[in-house]
C-alpha cells in the first residue's frame, strides 16, 4: 500500500503463544482414559489385607469380561475424583483460609520486608538454604502437601529479592521434591515400599544419601541459573499473581516486627514442630495437619486481634483464591477412576510383568524403573503408587534376579520425578494455582530438570542393580 509516496506494509498482529488450559487438559487426559477401557482387555489382582493394608497378591491375575466405561459413566468420574479427592481438596482450601487470615494481621509483608533487606545483599543465599530445608522435610518426613503452606511465602520473597513467582514456587517445590525423590527416610515412599518388598525398614540409606546430596545440588544449581537471568532481566521473569511493584516496595519499607507479629511467627513456627512431631511419631496425615491449621488459624485471629467477622471473612477469602487449583486436583483424580472402573490398570501391571520376565536383568531394571514412571503418571500418590505396584514388582525382581532394595529404589524415583511435572500430580497442580502458573508454562520450564533427574534415576537403579543394592 502507498501512502504519500511512502511504502506502508501492514501490520500483522502478533500471535499470541499458545496456552492450554488445565481443564481442558486434564479433561482431554480422562477421555483418552475412558477410550482405553475400549481397546484394552480387562483383568483383575485379587487384594488381601497385610498388616491392616490392602494390597495385591501378586500370583492372582486372571482376565475377566470387558467393562468399557460410556462416556455417561466418564462424566460420573468427574464427581467420583472430587469425592475421591476431597482430603487434599479440603486441606488445600484450609491452607488457603489460613493465609488469608495470616495475611490480614499484616505479618507476612511485615516478615517479608525484614527478611528481603537482611538478605538484600546476600540474596544468594535464598536458594540454595531455603530448597536444603525443603529437601530435608521432603527426605526425612515426605513433605509434600504441607509445602503448599509456605508458597505464599516464599514467592513474594523471591520478587522482593529480583527474582520471580516461579523461583518462590520452584524453591519450595522442587526442593522438597529432591528429597522425596531420594526417599532417604520417606515414610509415605520408601517406608511403606519396604514393608510390601518385606525389607528392613529404611536399609540401604547409603546410596540414597548420595543420591539426594546430588538430586539437592542439581536441582539447587537449575534454580540458581534461572533466577540470577531473571535479577539481571526482569523482563525474562514471569509473575503470575503476585504483583513485582508490591514485592519491591517490601524491600523499600521500613517496618518493623512487633511483639503481635513475633507470636503470631511463634505459632507459625510452633505449629510446624507438632506437625512435624505428629508425622513421624503418629503418622499424622492431612485430616491431622488440617486440624493443626484450623487451630493455628483461630490463634493467629486472636494474637492479631480480628474479629470473629473479618476472621471468618478472611479465611473465605483466603479459600476462594484456591478454588481453581481444589477443582483441577478433583479432575486429576478422575482418571484413575476411569481406569479402575474399566478394570484396565492391573491387566497393564500384568502386562509389563510378563514382559520384563525373560530379558536381561540390566534391560529389566530399566524397564520397571520407566514402567514405574508411568504407573506414576496415572497414580500420582506416593503411598496409593507403592501400595499399588510392590506387590506385583517385590516377587517379579526375584524372578528375574534384581534385588528388591532395587525394585524400591526404581520405584521412589520414578514417583519423585513424577510430582514436578505430571498434571495429574495434586499438589504440583495445587502450586501453580497458587502460584498463577499455567501447567503449559511450568511444565516447558521445569522439563529440562526432569530429564536430568530421570537420567540420574536411571544410572541410580543400573548401579544398584551392578552392586546388589541390598540386604537382598
Amino acid at each position: 500500500m502507498s501512502q504519500l509516496g511512502k511504502t506502508v506494509e501492514p501490520i500483522t498482529p502478533k500471535r499470541k503463544p499458545f496456552q492450554m488450559n488445565v481443564f481442558a487438559l486434564l479433561f482431554g487426559v480422562v477421555v483418552a482414559a475412558m477410550i482405553l477401557t475400549y481397546i484394552l482387555p480387562a483383568g483383575e489382582y485379587n487384594r488381601v489385607e497385610v498388616d491392616g493394608r490392602t494390597v495385591v497378591d501378586a500370583n492372582s491375575f486372571k482376565w475377566t469380561d470387558s467393562s468399557p466405561v460410556n462416556p455417561f459413566d466418564m462424566m460420573k468420574a468427574l464427581h467420583t475424583g472430587m469425592v475421591e479427592a476431597g482430603g487434599i481438596i479440603f486441606f488445600v482450601l484450609i491452607i488457603g483460609g489460613f493465609f488469608g487470615v495470616l495475611s490480614a494481621t499484616g505479618t507476612v509483608d511485615v516478615l517479608i520486608s525484614t527478611m528481603a533487606r537482611k538478605l538484600a545483599k546476600r540474596e544468594k543465599l535464598l536458594i540454595p538454604i531455603m530448597m536444603l530445608f525443603f529437601a530435608a522435610g521432603g527426605s526425612l518426613m515426605g513433605m509434600a502437601e504441607e509445602g503448599l503452606a509456605y508458597i505464599p511465602l516464599l514467592i513474594p520473597l523471591a520478587l522482593a529479592l529480583g527474582f520471580d513467582t516461579i523461583t518462590g514456587m520452584a524453591i519450595v517445590l522442587l526442593g522438597a521434591a529432591a528429597g522425596f525423590t531420594t526417599a532417604v527416610m520417606n515414610p509415605f515412599t520408601v517406608g511403606i515400599a519396604q514393608g510390601i518388598a518385606e525389607l528392613p525398614l529404611f536399609s540401604g540409606i547409603g546410596l540414597r544419601l548420595i543420591l539426594f546430596v546430588v538430586v539437592y545440588l542439581v536441582s539447587v544449581l537449575f534454580v540458581y541459573r534461572y533466577a540470577m537471568k531473571v535479577k539481571r532481566n526482569p523482563e525474562l521473569g514471569f509473575y503470575g499473581n503476585y504483583n513485582r511493584d508490591h514485592a519491591d516496595k517490601l524491600l523499600q519499607s521500613n517496618v518493623n516486627l512487633t511483639t503481635k507479629h513475633k507470636l503470631i511467627l511463634g505459632a507459625f513456627l510452633l505449629n510446624y514442630v507438632v506437625l512435624a512431631f505428629g508425622v513421624i511419631k503418629f503418622e499424622w496425615y492431612l485430616s491431622e495437619i488440617a486440624a493443626l491449621f484450623i487451630i493455628l488459624t483461630i490463634v493467629v485471629g486472636i494474637v492479631g486481634k480480628l474479629s470473629v467477622d473479618n476472621l471468618v471473612k478472611n479465611f473465605t477469602s483466603g479459600s476462594s483464591a484456591l478454588i481453581s487449583g481444589a477443582l483441577i486436583i478433583g479432575v486429576s483424580r478422575a482418571t484413575l477412576v476411569v481406569l479402575n472402573q474399566g478394570h484396565i490398570v492391573d491387566p497393564m501391571l500384568h502386562g509389563v510383568s510378563e514382559a520384563i520376565k525373560h530379558v536381561p536383568g540390566t534391560i529389566s531394571v530399566i524397564g520397571m524403573y520407566g514402567f514405574q514412571t508411568v504407573i506414576h503418571f496415572i497414580l500420582a500418590s506416593g503411598s496409593g503408587h507403592a501400595m499399588l505396584t510392590m506387590p506385583i514388582m517385590a516377587p517379579l525382581a526375584d524372578l528375574v534376579d534384581i534385588t528388591r532394595q532395587t525394585a524400591v529404589l526404581s520405584f521412589s524415583f520414578a514417583d519423585g520425578i513424577g510430582n514436578i511435572i505430571f498434571p495429574t500430580a495434586g499438589t504440583l497442580m495445587a502450586a501453580l494455582a497458587i502460584a498463577g502458573i499455567p501447567w503449559t508454562k511450568w511444565a516447558k520450564w521445569v522439563l529440562p530438570l526432569v530429564i536430568i533427574q530421570f537420567v540420574i534415576g536411571l544410572i541410580a537403579v543400573v548401579i544398584a542393580h551392578a552392586i546388589h543394592y541390598g540386604p537382598f
